[in-house]
């Protein structure tokens, strides 16, 4: 919100100056971005060229004799517009403008003391200026005092304050809003808004209509205006709209914009011999299309809120009209709309369309009584300075209650809250001065907000009011005595985070918003949907991810354009998904692994044993050893289907590992993914070490030749049960399918280990065992024992 100076102080005086202003404000809660003068220069002085010729060594250039009151100078200017006898901004010697300071010289043989001023060298933007500001240099009205302030003349000697509001006062998006602001600040009273005009005895009643057709329109008002006159519109108004960032127009659209910013309220202004003898307010159709004012045809949903007529819409409500019924030179007769729109409406619509001035403050809501405040200041400005005859009558529709939010709230309550001790002579005179009427019984205030304070509607709100406009900065410091109660940590996950980097591995954190089609990669989610964002930021951050392994895949691609390959990570975070319309959230765990792994003075190649075996290590770790098992799947689209598996803890899939499917990725890249609240939710006892044999140990290799539908974990669970308490280890150390075996067969090689922690094993025994072995196996899984 841009604050002039000028423009508040209609409403309330002000006695500091402006750079006071805007950190006095910042003291209540209103920060600032900038403050600084409208046109940031100084000895800008009015001059009359008294005498002008062409300058002898030049084509374009001009000697002129310029009258600045004190005394006359010569000055070389090269605008095409100079001549004697007009009156112009003249910068003297040491006067510093937007491009630098200005300086006596010579100019090709001519002295030069100073320059002649074109507006657009005065530091105003260019979207203010006009053609014959950018072709030349400006000319003032004859009747211009020579000598005196250039700046002042022109009514452009504001300073202007950009405020960076908080979302939840849009109170303060007006001029109004503003000096209450400053009003209370400094104990000022608010002057009232001019709402006098004339009606004539032609009503509006009976020959305009609404049709309000949706919900999301609780208030409109139409009122008739006759005779206008298009027209430049008065300088202050002009200076005033500068001032607030605003390109004035003509006076019938300036003033629109002038009441705009005044009340809060954004009006619309229709052609009215264009529109016709109703308006309708709808929802838009999908794919219907309008033709805005920026002459961009806009393409429309069933979200937006239109204007229309029997024929077709006209306007894109709370965000900007339509081509068809704008005012024009030769617009004679308008409609005025005042009306309020459903705040999360216009907020979807404008961030489809455009952010403009009425829809940022339609967006934060609106004081109902600002909506008839509005008209009635339109009507009083377009009647004084535009000619209006207005009509009398309004039509109106109203879908909505106005009344005042009452508050109650004790003394006691409040100093607890602050932490100070204020009387109630101290409360009751910052309730005067925000000017909330205010009854007081005992140590119990009730206090009538205003409905121009929509933030306002709790005791904890009248709080914080009192207390900022007593000021933060007097509130002393006090150290806090609180019960507390101590927090927790989850010493599991702590835990797992420092095994994985024992492991080598690296942390990395990645947004939980992803695009919609990640949502459901690397998983075979079933009966259950995505979490999408109903208003997301971009399309690319739209849905709520289930898996974290496409964010630990585009890290690895981020790394990958950088020139790293050899990339070991993981993540801890959260996944969400919606099942039987209940959201749920689950802590997940995902590694992704890829290039040469390193441990130590050790490196290897990342493959499927490499990743598998730091899944093995960090669930043994957690005390799951013997619970888990690593099953087989093709049901994960996105690994490879002979090199992806399942993780089964307690017979329940808690998680997936495998390489990344090749047309996916041609690199090797492996992942797997853990649901850890899952594994959590299955107790684990204590951590029980045992003394490392004093006896040695016997090792015996045995090979087994089985059909290719056999797995390794079949034969390992057939071993491990054959072998008794005895058989300490088993590990699979070969797998062969060649010639000495046949088409449809394989070999896989285990190494035993047989230990016994009491006393020595002596040959007989384990070969006992060692057969037991070889017959369960060959009986169970028709094995042949491979004997070369």
């Amino acid at each position: 919100m841009k604050l002039s100076r000028k423009f508040v102080s209609d409403y309330v005086s002000i006695d500091v100056d402006t750079k006071a202003l805007a950190d006095d404000m910042t003291s209540i809660g209103n920060e600032y971005d900038s403050c600084e003068k409208l046109i940031p220069t100084s000895k800008l002085i009015i001059g009359e060229v008294v005498e002008c010729t062409d300058h002898p060594d030049s084509d374009h250039l001009h000697v002129c004799k310029v009258n600045i009151g004190t005394e006359i100078l010569q000055i070389v200017c090269g605008a095409p517009n100079v001549r004697k006898g007009i009156k112009v901004i003249v910068a003297v010697d040491g006067t510093t403008l937007p491009g630098g300071i200005i300086k006596k010289g010579v100019i090709r043989g001519q002295e030069s003391n100073g320059m002649l001023c074109a507006i657009s060298e005065l530091g105003l933007e260019h979207k203010f200026l006009t053609e014959k500001d950018i072709n030349g240099i400006h000319e003032l009205p004859m009747d211009a005092p020579i000598g005196e302030d250039a700046i002042a003349f022109m009514g452009l000697d504001d300073e202007v304050i950009d405020f960076e509001l908080t979302s939840n006062r849009g109170d303060l998006l007006s001029i109004l809003g503003m000096a209450y602001e400053i009003g209370a600040l400094y104990g000022k009273e608010v002057s009232d808004i001019d709402l006098s005009f004339k009606e004539e005895k032609e009503s509006i009643e009976g020959k305009f209509s609404l049709d309000i057709q949706t919900e999301n329109c609780p208030l409109f008002l139409a009122k008739k205006v006759v005779g206008v006159t298009i027209k430049e519109s008065p300088e202050f108004i002009k200076n005033r709209l500068i001032a607030s960032g605003i390109r004035p127009i003509n006076n019938v659209v300036d003033i629109s914009n002038y009441v705009m910013l005044e009340t809060g309220q954004p009006l619309h202004y229709y052609d009215a011999d264009r529109l016709g003898d109703k308006l309708i307010v709808r929802m838009a159709n999908d794919g219907e299309k309008l033709t805005t004012l920026d002459s961009q045809e806009r393409v429309l949903s069933s979200s937006d809120i239109v204007i229309a007529t029997e024929k077709e819409a006209v306007g894109l409500a709370g965000v900007m009209g339509g081509l068809t019924t704008e005012i024009e030179e030769d617009t004679k007769n308008i409609i005025i709309e005042s009306a309020i729109f459903h705040p999360t409406c216009i907020r979807k619509t404008s961030k489809k369309v455009l952010r403009s001035e009425a829809s940022n403050r339609f967006e934060k809501g609106l004081d109902p009584k600002r909506t008839y405040m509005a008209m009635m200041r339109s009507c009083h400005l377009l009647e004084k300075y535009a000619d209006a005859k207005i009509l009398s009558g309004t039509v109106e529709y109203k879908n909505m209650e106005i009344k005042e939010k009452v508050v109650s709230i004790s003394l006691d309550k409040m100093n607890k809250v602050l932490g100070i001790t204020l009387s109630k002579e101290e409360v009751l005179d910052i309730l005067k001065r925000l000017q909330f009427e205010t009854t007081v019984k005992g140590g119990d205030f009730t206090i009538t907000v205003p409905t121009r304070r929509i933030d306002i509607s709790i005791p904890e709100d009248i709080i914080e009011e009192v207390g900022r406009i007593y000021g933060i900065d007097k509130i002393e410091g006090k150290s806090l005595v609180l019960p507390t109660t101590p927090g927790t940590v989850n010493k599991t996950k702590r835990y797992i985070r420092n095994k994985l980097a024992d492991l080598g591995l690296n942390e990395t954190l990645s947004y939980a918003l992803t695009p919609e089609e990640d949502g459901f990669q690397f998983t075979d989610a079933k009966g259950i949907e995505k979490v999408k964002v109903l208003d997301p930021m971009s399309e690319d951050r739209n849905t709520l991810r289930y898996s974290l392994i496409p964010s630990l895949v585009s890290i690895f691609k981020y790394n990958k354009a950088r020139n790293y390959k050899d990339i070991c990570i993981y993540e801890i975070g959260k996944s969400f998904y919606k099942k039987d319309e209940i959201y749920h959230e689950e802590e997940r765990l995902a590694v992704l692994m890829t290039g040469i792994y390193q441990l130590g003075l050790k490196k290897e190649v990342v493959d499927f044993y490499v990743i598998k075996g730091i899944l093995e290590e960090l669930l043994e770790s957690l005390g799951y050893k013997n619970r888990y098992s690593i099953v087989g799947t093709t049901d994960i689209h996105e690994l490879h289907p002979g090199q992806s598996a399942k993780i089964i803890v307690n017979n329940t899939e808690i998680g997936v590992i495998g390489k990344v499917h090749p047309s996916i990725m041609k690199e090797s890249v492996f992942v797997l993914e853990l649901n850890l609240d899952l594994l959590f939710s299955f107790r684990v006892k204590k951590m029980q070490y045992k003394e490392i044999s004093k006896y040695p140990s016997v090792l015996k290799d045995l090979a087994f030749v089985v059909k290719k539908n056999i797995t390794a974990e079949e034969i390992h669970a057939v071993i491990k049960k054959a072998g008794g308490k005895l058989l300490k280890k088993i590990e699979v150390f070969d797998v062969y399918e060649g010639e000495n075996v046949g088409s449809d067969e394989k070999s896989i090689a285990f190494s035993l280990t047989f230990e016994d922690p009491t006393r020595t094993l002596n040959d007989e025994e384990v070969m006992v065992i060692f057969n037991q072995i070889i017959e369960a196996v060959e009986k169970k899984l028709s094995a042949q024992v491979r004997d070369k």
